[in-house]
């Protein structure tokens, strides 16, 4: 089945002592060329990827220098799609700005914020750079790429904030779908369903997902008659792994109109 990849980066970082050890480069998977990039789509089958900024290493600007090789990326090759990595941060305002005068070239469909490298969406501080990120999307019809997981700054009684604040009229994609057993669950259990309903344009994707979620959600999908329009397929390599994320996907989408839609309709909608 072709397929369409909704998360992954581009960008190699340097090693990083992680949480007080020996410095290592554990996304090993991660690609510094385009090539390299059009390569793994092809060896996989994937026939379209919205490709992001790799980061992780505890300083922003790496993450923002690879904006331009995300940029040229889609621009090169029309299966590629860009994501903008933006920050809400005062001490990165001058670099997202420089990030959203990107916004309008061709081939950019997404901003990508997180917060794993500080901030946090309920911060009053944040609020004028949350503000002029989500007008950028708002105006460029631009998709809000926001990571989730589990506690701090990225739970989703965080990142869910946002969804409240600005769904009505921005489209906010939730990676990682709450991130962690205490995400997922808040989010099948009624929460997802219930800012579906209410009108908020609100997607996700399953990587990272417990091996509950995927099957709890599409259950809950078929039960309720809505969200299937919804969730997307990722691979978030090199962090995740494209074959067992598909894997695990696939298995609790079966082969019938949802798996066409996760695979390849929704992507299309928002990315394509």
């Amino acid at each position: 089945m072709p397929v369409n990849d909704a998360h992954r980066h581009l960008g190699v970082l340097p090693a990083y002592p992680f949480y007080g050890g020996p410095a290592v480069h554990p996304d090993l998977g991660a690609r510094a060329t385009i090539d390299e990039l059009i390569a793994d789509l092809d060896a996989e089958g994937t026939e379209r990827a919205l490709v992001i900024p790799n980061y992780g290493v505890p300083d922003p600007k790496i993450a923002f220098s690879f904006n331009e090789l995300c940029v040229e990326a889609a621009q090169r090759d029309d299966r590629i799609r860009a994501g903008l990595w933006v920050s809400p941060l005062e001490r990165d305002a001058e670099r997202t700005a420089k990030a959203l005068n990107l916004a309008a070239e061709p081939g950019v469909r997404a901003l990508k914020l997180s917060f794993l490298l500080g901030g946090r969406p309920t911060d009053p501080a944040c609020r004028p750079g949350l503000d002029r990120i989500f007008a950028t999307a708002r105006e460029h019809d631009l998709v809000v790429h926001v990571h989730t997981s589990p506690g701090a700054a990225s739970d989703i009684d965080e990142v869910g904030t946002l969804v409240e604040h600005y769904g009505d009229d921005v489209k906010v994609h939730l990676v990682h779908f709450g991130g962690g057993m205490s995400g997922h669950i808040k989010l099948v259990g009624s929460r997802f369903f219930d800012w579906i309903a209410a009108g908020k344009q609100v997607y996700t994707d399953l990587s990272w997902a417990i091996g509950f979620a995927p099957r709890w959600l599409a259950a809950e999908v078929d039960r309720r008659g809505i969200g299937g329009d919804r969730i997307l397929f990722a691979s978030d390599e090199p962090w995740g792994d494209q074959a067992g994320e598909y894997a695990r996907l696939a298995a609790a989408a079966g082969d019938g109109e949802l798996a066409e839609l996760v695979f390849r309709g929704t992507f299309d909608k928002l990315y394509g």
